[in-house]
């Protein structure tokens, strides 16, 4: 079922919404400041390609900062 929303989506406005993360990515990361901006809009747009069924993972602080 997430299979067929997540094509669903993508086809009624989820390709609009990756194609201006990507660009507004490489637009930021052209400047030093915009870097880390940038950074998080590519990640926001791997997230925008396939939002159903997509899981939120609870990190412990702790093993973060250590990687």
């Amino acid at each position: 079922m997430s299979l067929i929303g997540n094509i669903v989506f993508f086809i009624f406005g989820g390709f609009l919404i990756f194609l201006g993360y990507v660009l507004g990515g490489i637009l930021l990361c052209l400047t030093i400041v915009g870097i880390p901006f940038g950074i998080m809009c590519f990640r926001i747009a791997g997230g925008v390609i396939a939002p159903f069924g997509a899981r939120c993972v609870k990190l412990n602080r702790r093993a973060a900062r250590s990687r």
